[in-house]
């Protein structure tokens, strides 16, 4: 079986406890994520969170996934099953370097048969979206 990891790391000058409160707050990410938003979940393990996923060329999509690992200011982890053969793993990682610098790192985990053509076909989509996604916390979590 197929691994393919695409991910994104951002440093920002705000606290482990501010990047969380901007991460859980996922009524307010189409106010600073432009390409998942209309979120909706609450955090518990395995529960049920559904967004619309906005990629550049690729349309409008919706993601119907279960909350996996999320630990309070450092993790939050949602898992989407696409048929029997292919399932991506989305997280947001909090590193806290010292008090108000962190290092976020964002990104997707692609397993299965067919994750390398699907990796190959959409990395010059997702990595420049991520990347925007990246600035787009980062200037909300340093603002607030």
């Amino acid at each position: 079986m197929e691994t393919i990891r695409i991910e994104n790391r951002i440093g920002v000058r705000a606290t482990a406890e501010r990047l969380w409160e901007v991460l859980t707050d996922f009524g307010g990410w189409n106010r600073w994520n432009p390409h998942e938003v209309e979120v909706e979940g609450a955090l518990g393990f395995g529960a049920p969170i559904s967004l619309t996923e906005r990629l550049p060329d690729l349309g409008e999509r919706q993601v119907q996934a279960r909350l996996g690992e999320w630990e309070p200011n450092a993790q939050l982890v949602w898992i989407e099953r696409r048929g029997f053969l292919f399932r991506t793993l989305r997280y947001y990682e909090i590193e806290e370097l010292e008090r108000g610098a962190c290092i976020v790192s964002h990104g997707t985990v692609f397993t299965g048969l067919r994750a390398e053509l699907f990796h190959d076909k959409h990395r010059p989509r997702i990595r420049p979206a991520y990347q925007a996604i990246s600035e787009a916390l980062k200037r909300t979590a340093e603002e607030g």
